[in-house]
């Protein structure tokens, strides 16, 4: 059974930046699409990041210029470099492995979730 763990969430002031890392067991993140998944209290969850198997990647318009979507195959970690945060990147944070190996933006096209990360940001 594949498994995802986050973790790098944390408080920080508006303008900082944190570093979130996703491991996954096996290796997964070889052959999947991999994302990024913030959900705020009282909000649906809604993908930010997200990076195909071979690399190619895409950003949802809110973060793009300010975060930053990686991995490390053989470590079998996800991650996302934000930076420039705003009280509104407060959220839980997700990691999600595709169904498949194609970028892909439809949150019903990713099949493993992790735990989530909570990445809280003050004015």
């Amino acid at each position: 059974q594949v498994q995802m763990l986050e973790s790098g969430g944390g408080s920080v002031q508006a303008g900082g930046s944190l570093r979130l890392s996703c491991k996954s067991s096996g290796h997964i993140m070889n052959s999947r699409a991999m994302a990024w998944f913030p959900q705020a209290p009282g909000s649906e969850r809604e993908g930010v990041a997200f990076i195909a198997m071979i690399g190619d990647h895409a950003y949802e318009d809110f973060v793009k210029g300010r975060s930053t979507i990686s991995k490390d195959r053989a470590k079998n970690t996800l991650y996302l470099q934000m930076s420039s945060l705003q009280p509104e990147d407060t959220a839980m944070y997700y990691c999600a492995a595709g169904l498949d190996y194609g970028l892909t933006l439809r949150e019903n096209e990713y099949a493993y979730w992790g735990q989530g990360t909570q990445v809280t940001v003050s004015s």
